[in-house]
């Protein structure tokens, strides 16, 4: 299920209908005008924006420079439905990556929904960020798992040699390390990854019961991207996540 901001003066059967049709496959549809102070008062996080171009869509720039910008800050998908004309001027303001389907009219009602139902569904699946957890302890492994895998696709590894295996042909977006394992320790698994071109960049945050000076010191020396604590509650650790990928979102936008 999906929250779609839906944009349009029309009030049109063809609209009632689509928003009916998109009703069904379970997304909830916010419809709104050409004015964007009217769409700034919906507070739902947005997955996607569907425009409904006409004559007085195209005509408003405040309009469609908000929410480009928005598009942009937000990391929504823009999906166009309008005539060849009224489609080439949007795309000429919006980022060529953020329209990522567009409509022509006339359309068929039921397509159209079953085609933006399946493109948000594989949107939803592609857009969770891979986290690979290692940890000796499967108890520990369990656990992360369920903390995370709302938000996250959730890869479990029980030691350093089954990571740096999974490494060897998959690309996490964040590796959570155990530093004391046995055999193969965090610090040793931190130096093959970086050893390594292929994935050398891939973010780790260590996640440690230790957390006495000197053992904080010996893993912060290793210049991870973070260090989380097992004895924090569950809520602080998704959360220290979150924030982790949104100052990376950040980041990679300026």
């Amino acid at each position: 299920m999906a929250n779609i901001l839906l944009v349009s003066e029309n009030k049109s059967f063809i609209v009632s209908s689509l928003v009916h049709q998109l009703e069904e496959q379970q997304h909830q549809i916010m419809q709104a005008g050409n004015n964007p102070s009217e769409i700034e008062k919906i507070k739902e996080e947005i997955q996607a924006i569907l425009i409904y171009a006409d004559e007085s869509t195209i005509g408003e720039m405040k309009l469609l420079v908000y929410l480009k910008d928005r598009a942009i800050e937000e990391d929504i998908s823009v999906l166009v439905m309008g005539d060849k004309e009224q489609i080439e001027a949007i795309e000429a303001v919006f980022p060529e990556q953020f329209i990522k389907k567009t409509f022509l009219r006339p359309i068929n009602v039921k397509e159209v929904g079953e085609a933006i139902d399946m493109y948000l569904k594989d949107e939803a699946s592609q857009q969770k960020k891979k986290i690979l957890v290692v940890d000796d302890s499967g108890a520990m492994l369990r656990n992360v798992k369920g903390w995370l895998e709302d938000k996250y696709q959730v890869i479990l590894a029980n030691s350093g040699a089954m990571a740096i295996k999974y490494l060897a042909m998959n690309r996490p977006d964040l590796i959570l390390l155990d530093y004391e394992m046995p055999i193969c320790d965090g610090k040793q698994v931190l130096e093959m990854i970086r050893a390594e071109t292929e994935f050398s960049d891939v973010p780790v945050i260590f996640l440690t019961g230790k957390s006495d000076r000197e053992s904080v010191m010996k893993v912060t020396a290793l210049k991870p991207e973070g260090y989380l604590l097992k004895t924090m509650e569950p809520s602080q650790i998704v959360h220290a996540i979150d924030e982790f990928f949104e100052k990376k979102k950040w980041k990679n936008i300026n």
